[in-house]
């Protein structure tokens, strides 16, 4: 390890665990960036408590900084599932971002939103898994995977993922830190390893903006008042109980009640018939919880912590950007940072920053809109770079995720040159191609591939 930084990518499955190990004067700093897999893995404990192992042995018990991008379970789920090794891990400090912080209004605003609509969804999945329709049954599994993220499905009393984000700020022994974009500071333990916090941004409306679209202004947003997902959410709420009524959506003068119907000879032939079943629509609305659920996931991916190191001397950069979707990079742009280096000074842009990487933890999975294009991959000007993807093809396709998404892909493999570490199918078996057999075989000497991990060394 003398002399070079190594970043291990677990293959765990769906979700991301990042391992660094950074040398400096004859010792090792350890950084932990998330530890998590897709609810619903197989054998999801035992692999995690696999991965929080080889943390443990490989870290000596220690970690410098532990990192946690956002609150979903594909991110977080270790601390759970191998909550015995993490709890006699020491780890000196952890860093969240500014949405998980107490006192900040609008990190409040945002998450007293978020348990409202999770809520939504929640009653709203519990009562198309009764429906006997196609359709809705199809919008119930679709809920279902998406609730995953959150590990909030079924009410066994299992954890979710508030209970990780509880159980790191929660930490005595560790120093928390509630990170905002623009902030830059040392990684401890290291030598003249510069960390920049890009996002996310403190702007309410670029965290809901989460896609690009072909009309300008055209996002997916979390419900406000006076759209139709706000009344969905109000009809939603329901009674003490959490029930949900059939009738809320509508004024009681346009209601016929289930008793009333019940005892007229035209509702019980036209629709309580099996054979009328097709015709009964009065909890189609409950469908529209697909897209409120969309613009959850969304927005929980747009509080991504997102994070540039730079290297001493060469001035390079390995980028992790959570799950960032679009708001998110473009509120890279506006940042700048002024350093004093040996007397003088030195202006440091996010778009800089960008152009600078060398490696690129690619977001969420590979999916379509978790990197920019012009603001963002096309920024990326070095010859040295480097993309690991931490994806799993078969989960993500019983998911009908299309990751990682192919024009993404294609692109991926021009910029890097084919230097690509995929947590699915490891690396290339041969240079593709788009290097010289000198540096295709510098890249592979760099490179490590088990069955549990993908190694990639830089030499600082």
């Amino acid at each position: 390890m003398s002399g070079q930084l190594r970043i291990r990518m677990y293959r765990q499955g769906l979700g991301d665990c990042f391992l660094l190990t950074i040398p400096s004067e004859g010792q090792e700093t350890h950084v932990l960036i998330d530890c998590g897999v897709l609810k619903g893995t197989r054998d999801a404990q035992v692999r995690m408590r696999a991965v929080a192992q080889n943390i443990s042995d490989t870290t000596n018990h220690h970690l410098d900084v532990l990192v946690i991008t956002h609150e979903h379970w594909d991110h977080v789920s270790g601390l759970l599932q191998a909550d015995t090794i993490f709890n006699s891990l020491t780890i000196g400090e952890i860093w969240l971002a500014w949405t998980e912080k107490s006192d900040d209004e609008l990190a409040i605003e945002l998450r007293q939103r978020k348990a409202k609509v999770l809520k939504a969804i929640v009653s709203a999945a519990a009562q198309l898994k009764k429906m006997s329709g196609l359709g809705a049954r199809r919008v119930a599994g679709r809920l279902g995977g998406l609730l995953q993220f959150y590990g909030v499905f079924g009410a066994d009393g299992r954890r979710t993922t508030a209970d990780a984000m509880a159980w790191a700020k929660g930490r005595e022994q560790s120093a928390v830190r509630f990170l905002y974009p623009q902030q830059t500071f040392m990684v401890p333990g290291t030598s003249g390893i510069r960390v920049y916090v890009l996002g996310p941004p403190h702007e309410a409306s670029k965290i809901r903006r989460s896609r690009p679209s072909r009309k300008s202004g055209e996002v997916y947003e979390l419900a406000a008042e006076g759209t139709p997902d706000f009344g969905f959410l109000a009809a939603l709420e329901g009674d003490a109980t959490g029930t949900v009524a059939s009738e809320k959506p509508f004024e009681d003068w346009f209601v016929v009640g289930e008793v009333s119907a019940g005892q007229n000879g035209f509702f019980t032939h036209n629709y309580w018939q099996e054979q009328a079943e097709w015709r009964r629509i009065e909890d189609d609305w409950l469908q529209a919880a697909g897209q409120l659920a969309l613009q959850l996931d969304s927005h929980t991916n747009n509080t991504s912590l997102v994070l540039a190191f730079e290297l001493p001397g060469t001035q390079r950069v390995l980028l992790f950007p959570g799950d960032a979707q679009v708001g998110n990079w473009l509120s890279w742009e506006g940042l700048s940072w002024t350093l004093q280096e040996n007397g003088s000074p030195r202006t440091v842009t996010g778009d800089s920053l960008v152009a600078r990487t060398v490696f690129y933890k690619v977001g969420h999975h590979g999916s379509h809109n978790a990197t920019l294009r012009e603001k963002g991959l096309e920024l990326m000007a070095s010859d040295e770079l480097v993309a690991m993807i931490p994806v799993n093809r078969e989960t993500a396709s019983q998911m009908e995720w299309n990751m990682p998404f192919p024009s993404l892909l294609r692109r991926l493999e021009q910029k890097t040159k084919g230097r690509i570490l995929d947590a699915d199918e490891g690396m290339a078996a041969a240079n593709p191609g788009l290097l010289s057999d000198a540096q295709w075989q510098r890249f592979v000497a760099q490179t490590d591939v088990t069955d549990d991990w993908i190694d990639y060394r830089i030499t600082l």
